[in-house]
């Protein structure tokens, strides 16, 4: 926008008198016609707040194990029960037990003030659930906004969704540069530690609840190009519900320089499934390079500059054309289709290669 108002002011300066309101006009067009397009959903009734389980468990170190599981236990229910027998322990344990050995554990009271000094607060976060989920809610109000709870696991899990419950775990969103992440290189590697920061932490959440409340996968997509579409059609709804400001790189976890390739080389991807007759395969041993996570796709592009999963950042372009082919079609419908060549072909999608 400051790079709009630069143009504005040096175009101002060279209208003619008789032409400034005319000008005026033009531009006011222009400017309405940038303006966000998502619907008004200042109405919906919603406000997100999120549990601090991760403080609430830490505060009863060195007290009465007894009462504190009890407390645990009427606050959280079965977010609780999972995190004791599910994230950090298992069922041979009671409960006081599992919570006696978290107590002393050097690590997990490292952990926690890490957590606890990077996450004072979650207003924010709380802030960006509440705008996500008054999107979720105008395109499906028959939608159930799970509770929110966040905690810390030890680097267990990230997102995990239960019984009306979404689990936030912190200590996996401290930032890249996080001491702890480099000590655990070795079972998570830096290409998937380096989205550990907590700009990711709603795009992740609203992405789990996309693909595991609203829209799961069918058994019977097998097919590339229906795992490409499925998988674009997810970004697409992340595309509608989050903030027009969350990067691509961050909906779909690029770096700059990765989103950048893909963007240069997007003819030349597409090029390389048409001649390798890959988009109607379904062995997931030929494909799943294309689907899984990486630091890069072999086999494409040189010293390692390639982005990994190109499978799904080409299928949220063809979905993304499709919508744009074809303005009557609602989010809804675009969710609901299951005739993956109808979208490919309806989206006309075609980019140039590179030379």
């Amino acid at each position: 926008m400051n790079q709009f108002f630069l143009y504005l002011f040096i175009m101002i300066h060279h209208v003619k008198p008789g032409q400034i309101y005319l000008f005026i006009l033009v531009m006011l067009v222009f400017v309405s016609c940038r303006q966000d397009t998502k619907p008004d959903v200042s109405a919906i009734k919603l406000e997100i707040k999120i549990s601090r389980f991760d403080k609430d468990v830490y505060n009863g170190k060195g007290k009465d194990l007894m009462q504190t599981n009890q407390t645990l236990q009427k606050t959280y229910g079965p977010f609780y029960d999972d995190y004791i027998h599910r994230m950090i322990g298992t069922p041979e344990y009671s409960n006081e037990e599992i919570l006696k050995i978290l107590y002393q554990d050097q690590a997990y009271t490292d952990l926690t003030h890490e957590v606890d000094s990077i996450f004072k607060e979650l207003n924010t976060t709380e802030q960006q659930l509440t705008q996500a989920f008054k999107y979720i809610k105008y395109y499906y109000p028959q939608s159930k906004t799970p509770k929110f709870i966040s905690f810390v696991s030890g680097f267990a899990v990230q997102t995990p969704i239960g019984d009306d419950y979404m689990g936030i775990g912190l200590d996996m969103f401290l930032g890249k540069n996080s001491k702890f992440y480099k000590a655990i290189v070795q079972s998570v590697p830096v290409y998937l530690s380096r989205r550990f920061a907590p700009e990711y932490i709603t795009p992740r959440l609203t992405e789990t609840y996309a693909r595991e409340e609203l829209f799961p996968e069918r058994d019977a997509d097998h097919s590339l190009l229906s795992k490409m579409i499925y998988n674009g059609k997810i970004l697409y709804f992340m595309d509608q519900v989050l903030d027009d400001q969350v990067p691509d790189s961050v909906k779909i976890g690029y770096t700059a320089a990765q989103l950048e390739w893909c963007k240069h080389f997007e003819g030349n991807i597409w090029a390389y499934y048409l001649e390798n007759n890959l988009l109607f395969e379904t062995d997931y041993q030929k494909i799943q390079v294309f689907l899984s996570e990486g630091p890069f796709t072999p086999g494409l592009g040189e010293r390692t500059e390639s982005a990994p999963k190109l499978g799904l950042w080409i299928g949220w372009q063809i979905v993304r054309k499709y919508m744009q082919e074809n303005k009557s079609v609602t989010l809804q419908q675009l969710m609901t289709e299951q005739d993956t060549q109808k979208i490919l072909t309806a989206s006309k999608y075609k980019p140039k290669q590179e030379k």
